[in-house]
């Protein structure tokens, strides 16, 4: 740990002796002992915050007032402890460096009131940005009054007139309409809404339209998967097992109903972060905290799961300042961060929040579940008990529980137990990481049905690590038990579950963890938050609930600014701030730092309405202009941070799969399911199990529910950028390579969608070839082509059809379909016309 925080050099500055007092702040920052020291022994004080100073570490005061000598402070720097000097490396201190600490500290080491209060955080606010309050802006008028229709225009138009730049005209129908459909609901116009879109001149066509989107159910299907990449969502646990999680869905449907329902966005964070807590919570407040469930979770034969319990808060801890403040608060783990005003001891005391946590799995039933399983529960549960009492599970698993204690209280005895233990701890019969265990030390009789069947199942399924095969198998006929539960399994109506979390039953303390280190403990600290944020007021509220009102409270000047922000850069293609995941002081500064704070008022004030803060954005002149690039600005602005045109940019890998399958017919329509499992390439390998396809119209739903492998994700996904799944991402790379268009032409989901569109223009188009290529092009890009376009795809399609003839068994393979009218031969030619079509770069780029 730092032995003084960087802002001594200004909280040193005494009132009585100030030139000494300055001249020992110099010397505390020449010398580097602001950012380094003795770690070990002074357990994240800060020499910034007077309490501290004078309260000392666990092996002493560090300063003493009046009294250098007993001060830990000069004793290290003077080396007078055996071992142990300051600073750790480099020159040390002269004396007479060291008679200045030493003057200072006999002069009573006073510290300004301004500076204790700039260490409680109620000092003047922050010299940087984005940690000052947010007031309103005033709206700028501008010359070019009849282009701006709403605020945002003023303030993009103002910026612009200043450097002498027009801003870009409306775009065209076809293209307003494909990019609103694809921004709002990553879907693409079909040919008739595009027509009835173009063709409807009346007032507010262009309003209605954007309504009618935001009312889409896919609307919260596309925004939901924004905010999953935020939550490093996954259906797997992560490492090497890479466990399925078959219940991580339900947390994905909580999502897009959030977004579909518009949920205020201070709520939509508070039963994230807290809603077990919340009073008389609900089933769906529970499961939004889903969220925190997405951490990836070692389930590997001897892991040491209090280290990785400790890596899963630090990951929830880190991904709450990311998402929610825009900060990189993980780089104070192991020290004080180098940049931004958060020390070491704060990192812990934002860690304490979530430290008192633990994973449960709840009945989370969906919209019809009720009844069938209420009508079928008792029944189960007695034949269920019968076959367990039939194979005398309960006669026999008292000594099977007894034996696995009597291992864990003597490791290493007995090698084979061991091996059951581990197995307990963290085998596959229960989705929560190193829930086995806790069951275990639970007495019986305080067990709930879920855990008593948890162990029960573990001691069926694993017995087999204890007693030979042969009394396995012969004479204890589990093999056989757990076909016939299963088959029980099967045919009972099970409620939906979800993953949770909820409030430790043992809650501990909390420790600053010396460099990171999760065995090497310093002091003990309470919950709290940095000192250079606005302070929540105090309350009784439990901690993870103050934390949750803390960042939604409107004295705090992050979370509005980063929210709004992602919503533009989801809209423009880029950020006002282009590093979206960090506002701190390495960031970019934003483009338009007004609009940011206009926006930022807007959806603070106005409900925190995510909706409402998109509407205002499409229906601007900004969001609806050309993005065809422009002479002018090639060199005066080459990355558009002026906005004098609309970005276009390639598709998410969801959107460009979802694009494919919907304009070739293929695309189900279900919404939030659980996870599915459509085609992959025959060389794609599982880190564990296999991909068994997803049979009938599941394996045609929407990407967002593809399941997410963190060890062997879908190859498309990956090749087209999605996020990991392992720490929270705020914007995706968006790479070009050459094997985006292999993917493209050979993958099987889109070479049966190329199948698919093919047979649409065969049959939903007139039969004279120009008429089919016109539809084509209305299905593919929302438009009609042009007539080199129309003469350059009929004569690839006359070549395709000039091979196959040759090649009558490779047109039968292509087109294996029967059609009134068509040969194989022409229908393997539309096949390739439309694997051309669908690897456009048009088709795979929002404009």
């Amino acid at each position: 740990m730092p032995l003084l925080n960087s802002l001594l050099i200004w909280a040193v500055l005494g009132q009585a002796g100030a030139d000494l007092a300055r001249d020992a702040a110099v010397i505390l920052e020449a010398r580097c002992l602001v950012c380094h020291g003795s770690g070990q022994q002074m357990h994240g004080l800060r020499l910034d915050r007077r309490e501290d100073a004078l309260r000392g570490s666990n092996s002493g005061p560090v300063i003493v007032p009046g009294k250098s000598g007993e001060s830990k402070l000069i004793q290290m720097v003077s080396g007078t402890i055996e071992g142990k000097i300051m600073p750790p490396a480099g020159q040390r201190l002269s004396p007479q460096e060291i008679a200045v600490l030493r003057g200072w500290i006999d002069q009573g080491a006073q510290w300004l009131a301004a500076a204790a209060e700039k260490a409680q955080g109620t000092a003047s606010e922050s010299t940087h940005w984005a940690f000052r309050s947010i007031r309103r802006p005033a709206i700028p008028d501008v010359k070019n009054r009849s282009w701006a229709r709403n605020a945002i225009d003023n303030f993009v138009l103002a910026r612009l007139e200043a450097e002498g730049i027009e801003p870009s005209p409306e775009a065209s129908r076809s293209t307003l309409i494909r990019r609103l459909s694809l921004d709002l609901t990553g879907l693409p116009p079909t040919p008739g809404e595009t027509a009835a879109f173009v063709a409807d001149d009346s007032p507010g066509a262009y309003e209605r339209l954007v309504e009618r989107l935001l009312e889409s159910p896919h609307y919260g299907e596309k925004w939901a998967r924004h905010w999953l990449d935020l939550a490093r969502y996954s259906d797997s646990d992560g490492y090497r097992q890479d466990d399925f999680r078959p219940h991580a869905w339900r947390y994905r449907r909580w999502v897009i109903d959030a977004f579909n329902q518009d949920m205020p966005f201070d709520r939509f964070t508070t039963e994230q972060i807290a809603g077990d807590i919340l009073p008389n919570s609900t089933i769906e407040q529970k499961v939004a905290t889903g969220f925190h469930r997405n951490t990836p979770s070692n389930r590997e034969g001897g892991t040491d799961f209090q280290q990785f319990r400790f890596e899963q808060v630090v990951n929830r801890i880190n991904t709450v300042g990311t998402v929610w403040l825009g900060l990189t608060v993980g780089c104070a783990q192991c020290h004080d961060h180098k940049y931004d005003p958060l020390s070491h001891k704060e990192y812990y005391q934002l860690f304490a929040f979530m430290d008192n946590v633990e994973e449960v799995n709840i009945d989370a039933p969906l919209p019809g579940e009720i009844g069938p399983y209420l009508r079928s529960v008792e029944a189960y549960r007695k034949a269920r008990r019968d076959l367990l009492e039939q194979y005398r599970v309960p006669e026999l698993q008292p000594a099977w529980e007894a034996k696995l204690l009597e291992a864990m209280a003597n490791p290493g005895k007995w090698q084979e137990w061991d091996k059951a233990l581990g197995t307990v701890r963290v085998g596959d019969s229960h989705p929560v990481f190193a829930m086995g265990e806790k069951i275990l030390r639970t007495p019986p009789e305080k067990r709930n049905e879920k855990e008593a069947r948890i162990l029960t199942d573990n001691y069926i399924k694993y017995s087999s690590q204890v007693v030979p095969e042969k009394v396995y198998k012969e004479e204890l006929k589990f093999e056989e038990l757990l076909k016939k539960l299963k088959e029980l399994d099967d045919g009972f109506p099970a409620l939906s579950q979800a993953q949770t979390i909820a409030v430790e039953r043992e809650p501990h303390a909390t420790y600053i963890h010396l460099r990171g280190e999760f065995k090497q403990l310093g002091s003990q600290v309470e919950p709290g938050f940095p000192s250079f944020l606005p302070k929540a007021p105090t309350d009784t509220l439990p901690p993870r609930l103050r934390l949750a009102k803390w960042i939604v409270s409107p004295d705090n000047p992050l979370t509005a600014r980063v929210t709004v922000n992602r919503l533009w850069q989801d809209l423009f293609g880029r950020g006002i701030v282009l590093t979206s995941e960090n506002f701190g002081t390495q960031g970019e500064k934003p483009s338009h730092p007004a609009l940011l704070d206009w926006l930022a008022c807007e959806f603070r004030d106005g409900g925190w309405s995510v909706k409402q803060t998109i509407r205002k954005i499409v229906l601007s002149s900004t969001y609806r202009q050309a993005s065809l690039p422009r002479q002018d600005l090639k060199v005066r602005d080459p990355d558009n941070m002026l906005l004098a045109r609309q970005a276009r940019f390639r598709l998410t890998a969801e959107s460009i799969r979802d694009s494919a399958l919907a304009v070739s017919g293929l695309l189900s329509p279900e919404i939030g399911g659980k996870s599915i499992r459509p085609p992959r390439p025959a060389g794609a390998k599982m880190a564990r199990g296999k991909w068994n396809e997803s049979p009938g119209e599941a394996r045609y739903g929407r990407s967002l529910y593809i399941q997410y492998q963190r060890m062997s994700p879908h190859p498309f996904m990956t090749n087209f950028d999605m996020a990991d799944g392992y720490s929270a991402v705020c914007r995706r790379a968006r790479s070009n390579t050459a094997l985006q268009a292999l993917n493209l032409l050979n993958d099987p989901a889109f070479f049966e969608a190329a199948q698919a569109l093919a047979v649409r223009v065969l049959t939903e188009a007139p039969p004279k070839p120009e008429e089919r290529l016109d539809y084509a092009f209305r299905l593919c890009l929302a438009r009609t082509p042009e007539t080199d376009e129309r003469e350059w795809l009929a004569t690839a399609i006359r070549r395709q059809q000039e091979i196959l003839r040759e090649k009558p068994e490779l047109a039968n393979t292509t087109f294996p379909f029967s059609l009134s009218g068509v040969s194989p031969v022409d229908g393997a030619a539309w096949v390739g016309a439309g694997r051309i079509l669908l690897n456009l770069y048009e088709f795979m780029t929002r404009e």
